[in-house]
Parts: C-alpha cells; structure tokens; sequence
C-alpha cells in the first residue's frame, strides 16, 4: 500500500489509537473478528424493526447518523484486522469482486437476486 493513501493512513491512525492505549493484547484474531460480528449486528439494530428506503435514512439525520456510527465500529474493527494480518483491504476487495464477477455474469444475474448456485450448470 501507499504511504500517501488516505486508506492507509486510516490503518495507521487506528493502529495508533490502539498501541496507545496499549489495547494490543486483547485485539487477537479471534476478538477482532468477534467484534466484527457484534458491531454489525448493532448495524442490523439501528433498522430492526423498520424497513426505510435509502431517501428516508438520507432525510432522516438521526438514523444516519446512528447507521454511520454503527458502520464506522464494523470498518475499524475490518481495517485493524487487515492491519494485523498485513492485508491490503483495496486488493481483497478487487480479488472479490472479480470471484463474484465470474460467479454472477450480468446475462445470468442482470435483475435477478438468486444466488450464484441457481444459474451453475
């Protein structure tokens, strides 16, 4: 990764806010994943019992603001896991979305919400 990548200096300012807290010893894989899980179920929780569109989240600047601090707690945790295994999030990302690209072809999948499985012959 870049020195000079925005991204980058993100995994550097978390792993920052964590040596000096001196929080290294409990982030192990098993609790960083861990905590992973538990913060996007308080995603999940921000919408539990309602089903807004994407506009009434966008005009509603509570449950925004609420979704964004739940989402911000899954990306911290993600990028510190990346940061402690010495993964690049950019190229996973890219490595998925080219595993997906072949697993849902656009004339198999265009409009469609099956999964990949439906459309294997």
């Amino acid at each position: 990764m870049a020195n000079n990548d925005s991204l980058t200096h993100t995994m550097a300012t978390i792993d920052s806010f964590t040596k000096d807290r001196d929080w290294e010893q409990f982030h192990t894989v098993k609790n960083i994943i861990s905590s992973i899980s538990i913060e996007a179920a308080e995603l999940s929780e921000t919408v539990q019992w309602s089903n807004p569109s994407t506009d009434e989240v966008r005009n509603d600047a509570e449950l925004q603001s609420a979704i964004g601090d739940e989402l911000a707690d899954v990306m911290v945790y993600c990028l510190r896991l990346c940061s402690m295994l010495n993964i690049d999030p950019i190229q996973i990302i890219e490595d998925k979305i080219e595993k997906n690209a072949s697993k849902y072809p656009i004339e198999s999948s265009k409009g469609s919400s099956r999964k990949y499985t439906a459309y294997e012959k």
